[in-house]
């Protein structure tokens, strides 16, 4: 073995070692000159060390018609090196940003194969890493945003792991050619309209030129800066406990917030906490936009403030922050009769609806309020159903979808508020779940 490759054998080997008793790795192989270097490297080490099993997926995003052939070489290169290899093909949706399209579809094949105990290796170098810092820099990005790609993070059930981030794109080629190795070069990636091979080809050059270490200074930068941000993260975690408070609408399933733990902190720690709490539900919004924090946060107690995101809104009420997204951000509609009432009755966008114990009898439907609904209540005689719900703190946002029962047209439950959901003697209670899709996890 050269003492190049007994070099980068032993660097990947030290940040590989936390996941040597996975059940399985999977090495994200675009073909290019990055995973080709890794595939073969743990193939070769593999033969002295134990390994979890490994394997390789391509991702066949149909972008150019020379990437016709990529599967092909990525199959031919797999089959030599004895590593099962799967072909994913996906569509990238058209958007604003092309890269960021593409990166999207990929990543959501990757967060479907990686279960539980699994680990996906990705080839990003430290080349990569200079440049991400750079551009996310010259995007205005916060302390999340400059400490780059973390070695790690979480992916679908398991790991997705970068074993390359402390090796260059130079000691990539240098054992490449060393084994004769052979891999694709992208002929996008010198189409300089791209904003990274911009910095790749046009920037990165003369900034090393000038500063030789710059990209490892670069990459040393970005490493303080996820210290920094796991300093910021603990922080976070500390006045989010303060706010995540129990309530008696668990049950609705949503992620919620009490809202004056967060208001009594600073302006720069309320958008820590709500940034560490939003990131895993939405793409984060820009310094602008945090304006819409404002007004939620400094609305008229009375009011209903909404402030939109770019996968949901957040909304307050009952004293709370409500994250709403997917099915609670349309209209519920319902039509028919309930039929059969022994069996759970589906909700358009709504969830469903069921009876535990002896279903009543008559004609049954389920409808939402329209305004001006009045209901019997044991020892109270008849109220309407609005002053009912302020006595119960309902949120704003739930009132208009909330299920009720109606016999004929009389209103004789509404689903999951004790006390006016069911009927005591008759032994019969209706139970509404509100949805069965994720709330907006990402």
């Amino acid at each position: 073995m050269s003492q190049l490759s007994f070099d980068l054998s032993a660097r990947v080997m030290r940040s590989l070692k936390p996941w040597r008793n996975a059940a399985h790795w999977r090495i994200a192989f675009s073909g290019g000159l990055d995973s080709t270097v890794l595939l073969h490297l743990l193939v070769h080490l593999a033969k002295s060390e134990s390994f979890p099993p490994l394997s390789a997926v391509h991702i066949h995003h149909g972008l150019q018609t020379v990437a016709d052939a990529w599967p092909q070489h990525c199959q031919t290169v797999c089959d030599a090196l004895g590593v099962p290899l799967l072909i994913e093909r996906v569509t990238v949706r058209p958007g604003a940003s092309l890269e960021r399209a593409a990166r999207d579809a990929r990543y959501s094949v990757f967060t479907a194969l990686t279960q539980t105990d699994q680990v996906l290796l990705t080839g990003q170098h430290r080349d990569d890493q200079a440049e991400t810092l750079l551009f996310r820099l010259l995007r205005g990005g916060g302390v999340r945003g400059l400490s780059a790609m973390p070695p790690q993070r979480v992916v679908g059930q398991g790991m997705l792991v970068r074993p390359l981030l402390d090796i260059t794109r130079a000691e990539l080629e240098a054992y490449a050619h060393v084994h004769e190795l052979v891999w694709i070069e992208d002929p996008s990636n010198q189409d300089r309209q791209f904003s990274r091979n911009y910095l790749r080809h046009q920037i990165m050059p003369r900034l090393t030129e000038r500063w030789p270490q710059a990209q490892a200074s670069m990459a040393r930068s970005a490493a303080h800066l996820r210290e920094a941000q796991g300093l910021l993260d603990e922080l976070a975690n500390m006045d989010l406990a303060l706010a995540s408070t129990a309530h008696e609408f668990e049950w609705l399933g949503l992620h919620s917030l009490q809202l004056a733990p967060l208001a009594a902190l600073s302006a720069a720690r309320q958008r820590n906490a709500l940034s560490h709490w939003l990131e895993p539900l939405t793409r984060l919004p820009d310094t602008d936009h945090w304006s819409g924090w404002e007004c939620l946060c400094n609305a008229a107690a009375d009011a209903s403030p909404i402030w939109r995101l770019a996968d949901g809104e957040l909304q307050r009420s009952a004293g709370r922050l409500w994250w709403l997204s997917g099915n609670w951000l349309r209209t519920p509609m319902i039509g028919g009769e309930w039929q059969t009432p022994s069996a759970a009755l589906r909700l358009a966008d709504n969830g469903s609806v069921m009876f535990t114990g002896q279903a009543p009898r008559g004609a049954l439907r389920i409808g939402y309020r329209q305004g001006g609904e009045v209901m019997a209540v044991a020892d109270r005689g008849h109220r309407d159903l609005k002053r009912l719900l302020n006595e119960r703190a309902v949120p704003g946002f739930v009132r208009g979808r909330l299920p009720l029962l109606f016999r004929g047209d009389e209103l004789i439950a509404v689903a999951n508020l004790p006390g006016l959901d069911g009927h005591l003697q008759e032994g019969w209670t209706l139970h509404w779940r509100p949805t069965d899709e994720d709330q907006g996890l990402s």
